[in-house]
């Protein structure tokens, strides 16, 4: 009895044994099953986030790349206009020098005549005293017509000579000896009138608004000069080695226009 009682038993406890081993294992299934769908779901998920991470660096690589090249246009963009001023710079530089050196070498020459004329002044040794009189009064003359004289810009935009508005401030300016100057009356509708190396013929007149306009020929050439007004340099170049002419009307009349014509000594 006590036999069959102990092999009862150790059944009981070898089948308790196996029941136990079954549950293990069918527990151990589960729990690998279980583990291989977290390790697929984290491997997918590994996968995706190295798929980012190469788009990134994709993107990161491209937007160095224009970063670059933006960085290098910029810096050639700098360099060259800071290129152009230096040259600017440097150009007025040289402009400002230039004009220093002319404008010091008329102040010399000036002087110079200053000089000169004081010197001959002193020189002077009367005590004619209608003489002394007579001298101050043109003096007084001379630089008030002088400063009457002004520098206009001609109708071809450049700087004229000074300009004389009469047939007296047209006498100073003869005798500057800078220029030659050539007096003429012109009548509407006349024949060409030569004036030193060209022809001028009055086209038409207005005097009212003291207006005109004249033919100037030059150089095998006709050049109109079309509603001129008073003291307006008329400018135009004539010659084989080109010099600048002007001609200043300083009187309109009915049908009639008188003034001068300026050209270079040469």
């Amino acid at each position: 009895m006590s036999e069959e009682i102990e092999q009862r038993q150790m059944s009981g406890a070898f089948i308790a044994v196996v029941f136990i081993a079954l549950a293990l294992g069918i527990a151990s299934l589960i729990w690998c099953y279980g583990l291989q769908n977290h390790l697929g779901e984290a491997e997918k998920n590994l996968a995706a986030a190295k798929a980012a991470n190469a788009d990134l660096n994709d993107k990161l690589t491209a937007t160095n790349a224009r970063l670059k090249a933006a960085t290098e246009t910029l810096g050639a963009s700098v360099g060259l206009t800071q290129r152009q001023l230096e040259q600017r710079a440097q150009s007025i530089l040289a402009a400002q020098k230039a004009a220093d050196a002319k404008l010091i070498a008329a102040q010399e020459a000036t002087d110079k005549q200053v000089s000169a004329v004081s010197s001959e002044v002193s020189g002077v040794k009367t005590d004619v005293g209608g003489v002394k009189t007579d001298v101050a009064s043109t003096k007084a003359d001379l630089d008030t017509t002088k400063s009457q004289l002004q520098r206009v810009v001609g109708d071809a935009g450049v700087m004229s000579g000074l300009i004389a508005k009469n047939h007296d401030e047209l006498e100073i300016l003869k005798h500057k000896g800078d220029r030659s100057y050539f007096e003429f009356t012109l009548q509407k509708g006349g024949q060409p009138t030569l004036l030193s190396t060209i022809k001028v013929q009055l086209k038409k007149v207005d005097q009212k608004k003291g207006k005109y306009t004249m033919v100037i020929s030059s150089d095998d050439r006709n050049i109109e000069k079309k509603d001129k007004t008073i003291m307006e340099p008329v400018q135009f170049y004539s010659g084989k080695s080109p010099a600048l002419f002007e001609i200043v009307v300083n009187s309109v009349a009915k049908n009639q226009i008188s003034g001068y014509l300026s050209t270079p000594k040469s």
